[in-house]
Order: structure tokens, then sequence, then C-alpha cells
């Protein structure tokens, strides 16, 4: 009989999840529909510890109703479907894996600026429905050297980011609600949020999802950008007004958007912005590599057998209250 139970939502790596089958019983859903709330409490019954994923909505409903649960683990970096502040009322620890996608994620946000800029994709089709007759009629797309890039939200993935835009030859402005000291290194200036919507050529958006982010991105934002902007959001859907994004491309009020989180998510194939020829849209792919989501799968089981041994975690979002609480 192992140490501990452990419920796990969503695959693991064979390496990880062996890892946590040397200490623990553990229960995977592997399905990619949501657990039914009915077989999710069940299995909690007796579990000391979760690793969820993003559909599980870990409230103060359920914390509380399952005196078990020692510690619980996400394989992301956002969190905004966990009430970390319930779970710090029970002395639960609460891990996720915000370091190690961040090079993943930087590169798909930074090719997504590169797709959107030259008509990657419009490339493709124009080849793929014969068009390709002679070299003078192609899709003209714009260079990045010289451009302004805008970047909001200047944590790891928004300097890895500048990183890649400085070697393309851009210059780097970026808002955050104060300014990083780190941005230097990367050679990116601080500037008010009006200033950036109004400078930049392209705008990439890496904020966490919080209620000050929430539809940050919205008809007045819109409005205040070049119409030859292209808009990137890699970081949650939410924080852009769908409808008000659809309007503003639409209206030409920008030139183009690339996004790989959409709200709602998934997006459906009949929705409006899917049928325009000026977006882009991923299925929320910013850490799919095998390399990076191996990675967030180790890190994830540590946190978890971390909390079960009564040890820190070695990625906690609420390690010091936790910590108070104890």
């Amino acid at each position: 009989m192992k140490d501990f139970k452990a419920v796990v939502i969503g695959e693991l790596f064979p390496s990880p999840l062996e890892k946590l089958e040397e200490s623990c019983d553990v229960r995977v859903w592997k399905e990619r529909t949501p657990i039914p709330t009915d077989t999710l409490h069940e299995w909690l019954e007796d579990a000391d510890g979760l690793i969820s994923r993003g559909d599980v909505s870990v409230d103060e409903e359920l914390v509380s109703a399952f005196p078990h649960l020692q510690v619980i683990a996400q394989s992301s970096v956002g969190y905004d479907n966990v009430d970390v502040q319930a779970c710090t009322k029970k002395g639960i620890p609460f891990g996720n894996t915000p370091d190690v996608l961040v090079e993943a994620t930087a590169d798909l946000a930074f090719g997504l600026v590169l797709t959107s800029a030259r008509k990657l994709h419009d490339g493709w089709d124009y080849v793929r429905n014969g068009q390709w007759n002679t070299s003078f009629d192609i899709p003209l797309g714009t260079d990045l050297y010289g451009k302004t890039l805008g970047i909001v939200g200047m944590g790891n993935i928004g300097r890895s980011v500048a990183k890649r835009a400085q070697a393309s030859g851009m210059n780097i402005i970026y808002h955050n609600r104060k300014p990083s000291p780190k941005a230097d290194d990367v050679g990116a200036d601080y500037v008010a949020f009006d200033e950036l919507l109004q400078d930049s050529d392209f705008i990439v958006v890496l904020v966490p999802l919080t209620s000050e982010s929430k539809g940050l991105f919205g008809a007045e934002a819109f409005k205040k950008m070049k119409s030859t902007a292209h808009f990137i959001n890699a970081s949650r859907g939410p924080v852009v007004h769908t409808d008000d994004l659809y309007d503003a491309l639409v209206n030409e009020d920008i030139a183009h958007a690339a996004l790989d989180v959409t709200d709602p998510e998934p997006i459906r194939k009949d929705h409006p912005l899917t049928n325009l020829s000026n977006v882009i849209i991923t299925p929320h792919i910013g850490s799919a590599t095998y390399e990076t989501r191996n990675s967030m799968s180790q890190l994830t089981v540590d946190n978890l057998l971390a909390g079960l041994q009564g040890k820190r975690l070695p990625a906690c979002v609420n390690a010091a209250e936790v910590k108070q609480l104890s």
C-alpha cells in the first residue's frame, strides 16, 4: 500500500507519472472533456493530493468539502480557475509551473508577431488555392526591423519576447503596473499604457488574468491604436473584449490580430472571428512542445510530492501565507 492517494486531472508524461506512482495510489482522468463533478468528488473523498488543470474549478466549496487534501498542484503558469485564498485558509499549499514554459511561450508569442507581419498563413492559402502564378501578386507583409513592439506585461515571458524582438532590430516599449529594472537588460523602455497603444506597430499581451486585467482591451483601447497595428494575445482570453476586437478588425481600426487565447475558449469554428481574413487563431499552444510539457509535468509532480511530504513546494504560489498559518 502506498503512503498517499493522488487524483490527477489530465495526462502526465510517463516519467513524472511513474515517479508519482512510486509514492501514491493514483487515479488519472485522461479524457479531454472535463471530469464530471460527481466523479471528481468521488475520487477526492480520500485523496491527499490533487493535480488540477484549467477546466477544474478549485474553489472554496471544493477545498472545504475534502479535508484529506494536503496539497494542490497545477501544470500551468496561470491559475485563474483556482481560489488561492481559499486554499490558504485551509492551509493547503498550491503550486504552479511558472518558469519552465517561459521560452516555449515566448517562441510562440514572437512567432505570432512574425506570422502576422509576414502574412504566413495568407501565403500558405495562396499556394494551396492555386493562386501562385506569378511573383507579382503575392501577399505583401510588413518589416519587423525598425518597427516598435509594445509589450503589455513585462514578466519573464515578456523579457524573453523582448530578446527575440531585439535580435530582429525592433524598438521595444512596455507597460507594467510599475517599471521593471530587468527590462533595461533587453533595451525596453517603460511607457504609460495609452502611449504604448498609440506608438506600437505590434502589441503583445502577456499579462495574467486578474480583476484589473480582465477586459483591459476593449473598444477604447483599440481606437487608440494605429490603423496599421498588429495585436497579439498570448496571455488569457478574457483580457480582451472579443466583440470589440471583432469590430476593430472589421472596421479596420487595427490591421491584424494573432491570438493564442480566446474568450470563449475553445472558440467555435463558426464564431464571427474565424471568418475574418485579418486574424489568425491558434488553440492555446504557448507551452505545447514535448520538452516544455514534460518539464511542466515533472515540476507539477515535484510540487505535489513536496507538499505531501511536508516540504516547501519548488514553485508555490502561497508559500508565505501558508507558512504564516502553520
